[in-house]
Order: structure tokens, then sequence, then C-alpha cells
């Protein structure tokens, strides 16, 4: 569901009218009385079936948009995020990661979320990819890679300011990251030998220590210590010269040293069919590389098409795996 004053219910209704003969089955963990008034409010046509467990939706998803019903009613108004929904957010993350790790659902599509009203209902966690993190159990949390038609991209430091980032930016992180990395564009991307291009952190990637030494004292060495690891791994590269055509057409990902080095290329270049991936989990889950918007929620303009991606890509990675990890395990 996501953030249910946001625009996640009219974007998924919107993927269902459009696009639902080109993507795999899918249903919406949400309230089908409050998409119901959406749909009413918005003009968006989309009929709207109840199912009682996942694998109804196959039955159903080519006629309508199955809906499996939380335990309670959502009340939410579009861009108004001043009802108590939280808690029926954090239950539809759950049971999404639940029907993923079961079984009963190939992977997970997660709508945008307001953090802010998570921590209102009791949520811990620092964001949602952290939250699947230990709800997986696992002892550092996934990876982010955001995947476009012309690029993906890894950051090795996510939410933290430059200064921080940069203090933060150790060779171990690096060498998870890396190896993380590797394993997810192997299982869930089926590239035998992935090619890897390691950004520096300076400019010029500190043009041999005269602009910093985090290349020559942190990256080169973690480089170097997943030399073995069966792909293809070249950098530190200056961070100015990676992203053109050229470049581009060199790798198959770029591990950027912290946010916007990262994201920056990638929505310029993918605003719209950008999709976060979160790798290193023991079940597939993808994102729509966007945010709430609630100045345009309950309008019907958001644009569905990250979403549509996500979903898509949530298919072929679930498809990946199962060819590539019968056993389900995460290589």
């Amino acid at each position: 569901m996501g953030d249910p004053a946001g625009i996640g219910g009219e974007i998924s209704m919107m993927t269902w009218r459009d696009h639902r003969t080109a993507l795999p089955p899918f249903y919406l963990l949400d309230d089908p009385d409050r998409l119901a008034r959406l749909a009413a409010k918005t003009g968006i046509t989309c009929p709207i079936v109840e199912i009682t467990t996942p694998d109804e939706a196959l039955s159903v998803a080519r006629n309508a948009l199955p809906v499996l019903r939380l335990s309670a009613p959502v009340h939410a108004l579009p861009g108004d995020d001043s009802t108590a929904d939280g808690r029926m957010v954090i239950e539809a993350i759950d049971r999404a990661i639940d029907a993923s790790m079961d079984g009963s659902a190939a992977g997970m599509a997660t709508n945008p979320i307001q953090k802010s009203r998570l921590y209102e209902a009791g949520f811990t966690a620092p964001g949602h990819t952290e939250y699947l993190g230990q709800r997986a159990g696992l002892e550092h949390p996934p990876i982010m890679l955001l995947a476009g038609p012309n690029l993906k991209v890894v950051p090795v430091t996510i939410h933290l300011s430059l200064k921080d980032a940069v203090i933060a930016l150790t060779r171990d992180e690096i060498v998870r990251t890396l190896k993380t990395t590797i394993a997810a564009l192997k299982s869930d991307f089926g590239i035998d030998t992935p090619r890897i291009a390691v950004s520096g952190l300076n400019p010029h990637a500190g043009e041999s220590g005269h602009m910093g030494r985090e290349e020559i004292d942190i990256i080169a060495p973690a480089i170097a210590e997943v030399a073995d690891t069966g792909a293809d791994i070249r950098g530190p590269l200056a961070g100015d010269t990676m992203f053109h055509p050229a470049a581009r057409a060199t790798y198959d990902v770029a591990v950027c040293m912290y946010h916007d080095q990262a994201l920056i290329p990638m929505k310029t270049l993918d605003f719209d069919n950008g999709v976060n991936v979160s790798v290193g989990l023991p079940f597939v889950r993808t994102s729509p590389d966007h945010g709430t918007a609630y100045n345009i929620a309950g309008t019907a303009s958001a644009n569905p098409t990250s979403l549509v991606s996500a979903i898509r890509m949530a298919g072929e990675i679930a498809n990946c795996r199962a060819q590539t990890q019968p056993d389900g395990a995460l290589g």
C-alpha cells in the first residue's frame, strides 16, 4: 500500500488499468473500500475485487485489481497525513514480507512511505530498507541498487550528510557492498561475469593523492580484496567521467561512494523508469524510485511508470532466481 495519503493507491490502479496484460499478476495489500473511494474521486476506472489468499490473484488479476484486505480500515485522504494509518502501513509491509518469504508471493513491490507516520505507530527502523533487513534477520541492511534502462548504480553510503558519508566510508563497507552487488548481479540479473565500475570519492579520483587519499588508502584496497569474486572490477575512477554513453557501455553497474554521486546520473537518465532494488535479501523487493508526492495525491496526474517497472523487475528477478538458485540460496 505505501502511505495511503500519497500517490500509491492511484498509481497502483493506473498500473492495473493500463499495463495488466504486460505484467506478472499482482495484488495489492490495502483497504478495498479506501481504494473504491479513491477511484471515484479520481475517475480512475479500475474494478476492485477483494481476495482472501494470494493465489486467488492469479484468476482475478486480468479482469480486476485483486486486493487483500488489511485488518482495519484505512481513513487517509489524498495529501492529508493527519490520520493514524501508520499501523496499517506497517501491517501491509509485514504481510508482504511474510508472503514473499513463505513463497505464496514471488516478491514484493512497495509503494512509497512517509517514515514520520510510521514512527508514530511504533516503527523503529531508520527506513524501509533497514526494516526489511531486520525482518529477514540480516546482520547488515540490504544494499540499494537503482536500476533503469540506461544505468544501474549502487551507493556505498546512502542517507547521510556529505560530511558524515566521508566518515562512514570504510574499506569493510566498500567490500560488503561490492560482494553483495556482485552476488545480486549473478543471481538476480543473470550476469555471469559482472562488470563493475567503482568511483573514487574525491575530484579526479584523488589525483594520485593530491586531492585526498581515500582512493589510495580505502577504495583501491577494497577493490583488491574482492578481486577473486568472478567479476571484472575497475577503479577507483573519476566520478565526472563515468557516466557518458561510451563509459556506461563498459560496465553493468557503477558503485559510487555517496548518495548523490550515484543518484544524480541515475535520475537524470532514467527519472520515470528508475527502480529501487534491495539486494542481499532472501526475498525479492523492488520499489518505485520516487516519494509519496502529497502535493499531487488525488489528482490522477502522477506517472505510474516507475511502479510498472518495479513490478516488472520483481517478476524478472524472481524468475532469474528460480533459474540460478533453485534452492533459494542467496549465492
